[in-house]
C-alpha cells in the first residue's frame, strides 16, 4: 500500500513539475531576448558536474534498495568492502552525494547574484530560480527522508519488510527528484 500511494502522489508530483516546465516555457516564449543574454551567465561545466553528482547519489540509492530487499541494513564486513556493505552505507553515500548536490546549486545561485541575477531581477531570473529552486527544495526533503530511513536502521531490533519497503520507497521519490533534474539541466542549460 505505501509503495502505490508513493506512486500516485509522484503522479502529482509529475503534474506540479509540468506546471514549471509550462511556466518556464512561456516566459520563454514571450520574452526571448532575455534568454540570448542571461544565459551567458550560467555555469555549465559546473552544472553537469552537480548534475554527475546527482545521478551518481540514484546509482548509490539504488544499491542500497538491494540491499533492503535482501534484508541486509548494515555491512556484514570491514568498510572498505563495499561488496559487503549493506542498505545503510548505500544510502549515507546517497546523503552525502545529495548534500554536494545542494551545496552545489547554493554555490551556483550565490555565483548568479553576485553577476547581478538575483531572483526579481527579470522574469528569466525568477522562472530559473522558480524551477531549479522548488527542484532544490524537493532534493532536500529526499535527503530527510534518507536520514529517517538510515535512523530507523539504527534503532530496530530486527530488519523487517515494513523498513525495507520505507528505503524502497524512498528510492522512488529520489530516482524521481534525480530525472527531474535531468529534464531541467537539458531545458535550462543545454537548450538555454
Amino acid at each position: 500500500m505505501v509503495a502505490v500511494g508513493t506512486i500516485v502522489w509522484l503522479a502529482s508530483e509529475i503534474m506540479f513539475f509540468a506546471g514549471l516546465f509550462a511556466m518556464y516555457f512561456t516566459i520563454r516564449s514571450v520574452a526571448p531576448t532575455l534568454w540570448e543574454t542571461q544565459t551567458e551567465l550560467l555555469n555549465v561545466p559546473f552544472a553537469l558536474i552537480n548534475t554527475t553528482i546527482l545521478v551518481i547519489s540514484s546509482l548509490w540509492c539504488q544499491l542500497g534498495v538491494f540491499k533492503a530487499e535482501q534484508g541486509v541494513p548494515s555491512r556484514t564486513g570491514g568498510l572498505m568492502e563495499l561488496g559487503k556493505w549493506g542498505m545503510r552505507e548505500w544510502y549515507v553515500l546517497t546523503y552525502i552525494f545529495g548534500s554536494i548536490f545542494i551545496a552545489g546549486q547554493v554555490w551556483e545561485y550565490a555565483s548568479l547574484v553576485h553577476e547581478g541575477l538575483s531572483l526579481g531581477t527579470n522574469p528569466y531570473a525568477s522562472v530559473f530560480y522558480m524551477t531549479t529552486g522548488f527542484h532544490g527544495i524537493h532534493v532536500t526533503g529526499g535527503l530527510i527522508a534518507f536520514l529517517l530511513i538510515i535512523g530507523r536502521s539504527f534503532t530496530a531490533k530486527r530488519y523487517t519488510h515494513a523498513q525495507a519497503t520505507g528505503a524502497v520507497v524512498t528510492s522512488y521519490y529520489w530516482h524521481f527528484v534525480d530525472v527531474v533534474w535531468v529534464a531541467l539541466f537539458l531545458t535550462i542549460y543545454v537548450l538555454q
